[in-house]
């Protein structure tokens, strides 16, 4: 699913409340097999095993720059799951080999490009195996090359069962990576559906947006 909209619209807003980065002052959540209530402040354990199963790849990455690719990918699986050290390196090396990363394994973040340390943060993701992956402009300030890769990274994990929700302002990224579509302006949604829906826009906000 592709959140849609322009800069302003509570696009991340609405994504950071799918696992409580933003807390709402009232109304139901559903989410990962978890239900909210907030006319009571969720407890901060409930909060963690949210986390565990919707998973959060931010825009400017926030890898942990004092940990080399390995170990930001281990750090939350040992502490957080219990898996020994052995077992999340084998479980890393096997993720690094796949988003064809594994001859990062030993650099730090800041000796990476922008879209390597992109596909560093959603290996450390995947590392929870998460029910859920929530992305926060995945492609802001890449390059088409390094964009058409995440792209298939994105296309590729649809294939594995986790759902994604993507924010976007790029409407071809939302096209490619869309099965659905939710587009939003001025923190409200407007139009909601299929990916049919690029073709068949059902209201004038939507196909006005499409066309620019």
């Amino acid at each position: 699913m592709v959140l849609l909209g322009p800069s302003g619209a509570g696009k991340s807003s609405l994504l950071r409340v799918l696992n409580l980065l933003e807390m709402p002052r009232s109304g139901q959540l559903s989410v990962a097999t978890h239900q909210f209530d907030f006319k009571q402040q969720p407890g901060a354990k409930e909060i963690r095993t949210l986390r565990q199963k919707v998973g959060m790849v931010f825009q400017q990455y926030n890898l942990w720059p004092h940990l080399t690719v390995m170990d930001n990918l281990i750090e939350a699986p040992c502490r957080v799951l219990g898996l020994s050290r052995q077992q999340a390196r084998e479980k890393a090396t096997k993720l690094l080999a796949r988003l064809r990363l594994d001859e990062f394994s030993n650099r730090f973040p800041q000796h990476l490009s922008g879209g390597q340390q992109q596909r560093v943060a959603i290996a450390r993701a995947l590392m929870m195996e998460p029910q859920i992956l929530l992305f926060d402009e995945p492609t802001a300030a890449l390059d088409p090359e390094i964009t058409s890769q995440v792209i298939n990274i994105i296309k590729e994990l649809a294939g594995t069962g986790i759902t994604q929700i993507i924010v976007t302002h790029e409407v071809e990224l939302a096209r490619k990576a869309a099965t659905h579509i939710v587009y939003m302006e001025k923190g409200r949604i407007i139009e909601k559906g299929d990916a049919s829906h690029f073709l068949k826009p059902k209201t004038e906000a939507f196909a006005h947006y499409l066309s620019h």
